[in-house]
């Protein structure tokens, strides 16, 4: 078990300079204007891979014997940590094989490639391309180099800390760090907590990928049964059992955001550099953010470690939906208003000057009418005072900003009720975004029972979002769970979701 002293001789000792640049340091001046706070962002979106991935894989494969690299790496990887064993490869004249899951998007394929390493596709999940990886390892002799779980990774990417504190010789109050695996947490904070204990360092997980913050909560590694993949480069479901010690060492607190507050910091700093971080590289600013106004703070020095950059091109639709309501500055509601002449422009009237986003509404009976509508607010108060005047005019009023299932699939199937949808179910599935998955899906579900709602839109990622009505007596119920089990992809029930009784049962 390595030290402090350790870790801090190793990162002070790394080799990461022969293939990284030591990234700048640049205040977000616009964020900062806004929230109160200077915070800075460590670019190490500027990497030559565009992540910070190439500093523990290069520290890795430097160390190595000359018989060890004659025999080559291999890894497992979807992402950033494949770009950098790949470069590290190249460097030092080693080969170097890579195993994807079979979901990964080609333009990361084609980037490990390019850099002349071998990519094998097998499996549909990290997991299952990790043991793939140790199994070809044991049998041609290959070092398996970790993402995370290895003290020379860990110390390569601790060399970031290092960097901060002597850019910035001013007292620093809190640094926000992205936690997948824990390598890039554990290597800053065991260098930090030595040199300046008093700054807090604060690691950043999405809400749906949290493998850190439960472990450190349960005092001992936890499995997630299945994690969330919107911010991929840091899908991970368990932890490492060295980057969790010292984590559990020097780690202040794991703060937790949702997807729609990455795509929001996605957009604050693409505003104040006119840069696109991926949404694991935002993830310390959502954090950051959060923790500002959580704790009223003012005039405070904070930095976020923009990691990375390799974000699919065709993602920015979604994320460019999704960031005015992750900044609050949209609201999504539900209206019910009287079917009755005058009606619908007594609704307009009362939204007044306010920008309207979005607007659906169908007849649905001759009493009432619902009306699904976006509203641009200043902050989530007012989106809450607009809820308030609307009821106060006795508009019944359902606010759906934080509804996952109006967000992602209502507000684009807004038509009508479908009365003769007997025994209707409606579920959310993530599916794998490769052939043959819907195939699987309609193999296991469809030829017991009607499927009478299908919505589905490719947002760019490795999963795709797809809802489903299906029509299913309550005696097969217990087939029928029973079904979705068998099928494996995960899936929420939104029968009783409101958005749903009101627009579409």
């Amino acid at each position: 078990m390595n030290s402090d002293t350790d870790y801090l001789a190793k990162i002070l000792t790394s080799h990461v300079y022969d293939v990284a640049i030591e990234s700048p340091l640049e205040l977000a001046s616009n964020l900062s204007t806004r929230i109160g706070n200077q915070i800075y962002l460590k670019r190490e979106d500027l990497q030559p891979v565009f992540s910070f991935k190439l500093r523990g894989a290069y520290n890795k494969m430097a160390g190595l014997s000359t018989a060890e690299l004659q025999a080559g790496v291999i890894t497992a990887s979807a992402g950033n940590h494949a770009q950098g064993v790949a470069l590290a490869a190249e460097k030092l004249g080693c080969r170097a094989t890579i195993v994807m899951p079979a979901p990964t998007p080609q333009i990361k394929v084609n980037a490990v490639k390019a850099r002349g390493a071998t990519a094998i596709l097998i499996g549909d999940t990290y997991d299952d391309a990790y043991a793939h990886a140790k199994k070809l390892a044991e049998q041609t002799g290959a070092t398996y180099v970790h993402p995370y779980d290895d003290p020379a990774v860990i110390a390569g990417q601790g060399t970031i800390a290092m960097e901060i504190l002597r850019q910035h010789s001013a007292p620093i109050d809190a640094v926000f760090i992205p936690v997948g695996g824990g390598g890039l947490i554990a290597g800053m904070a065991v260098y930090i907590k030595r040199l300046k204990p008093g700054i807090k360092v604060i690691g950043v997980e999405p809400e749906d990928a949290d493998a850190m913050a439960r472990s450190l909560e349960m005092k001992q590694r936890v499995l997630l049964s299945q994690v969330g993949i919107f911010a991929d480069g840091v899908a991970v479901k368990q932890v490492g059992e060295e980057t969790f010690r010292l984590a559990s060492l020097h780690v202040d607190e794991i703060i937790r955001v949702d997807n729609d507050a990455i795509c929001a910091a996605i957009k604050d700093v693409f505003e104040d550099t006119r840069s696109i971080l991926e949404p694991s590289g935002a993830l310390s600013v959502a954090g950051a953010k959060l923790w500002c106004a959580r704790e009223q703070a003012k005039d405070k020095t904070v930095i976020a470690i923009a990691s990375g950059a390799n974000m699919n091109f065709d993602r920015l639709r979604y994320i460019a939906e999704r960031a005015e309501l992750g900044e609050r500055r949209e609201a999504i509601l539900a209206v019910t208003i009287p079917e009755t002449p005058g009606s619908f422009k007594a609704f307009c009237t009362l939204l007044g000057a306010r920008n309207i986003t979005e607007f659906n509404y169908r007849f649905a009976s001759n009493q009432d009418a619902h009306v699904f509508v976006g509203v641009q607010v200043a902050n989530r108060q007012a989106g809450t005072d607009l809820v308030n005047m609307l009821a106060s005019n006795n508009l019944t009023t359902l606010d759906l900003t934080d509804n996952e299932m109006a967000k992602l699939h209502v507000r684009h199937l807004v038509g009508g009720h479908a009365p003769q949808a007997e025994h209707e179910l409606l579920y959310r599935f993530e599916f794998p975004e490769r052939p043959g998955a819907l195939m699987k899906f309609l193999n296991a579900l469809s030829q017991n029972w009607n499927i009478s709602l299908f919505h589905y839109r490719n947002h760019g990622a490795d999963y795709g979002r797809v809802l489903v009505g299906i029509q299913v007596p309550p005696s097969e119920h217990a087939h029928f769970h029973a079904s979705l089990d068998t099928l494996a992809y995960p899936y929420w029930d939104e029968t009783d979701n409101p958005a749903y009784q009101l627009f579409l049962s």
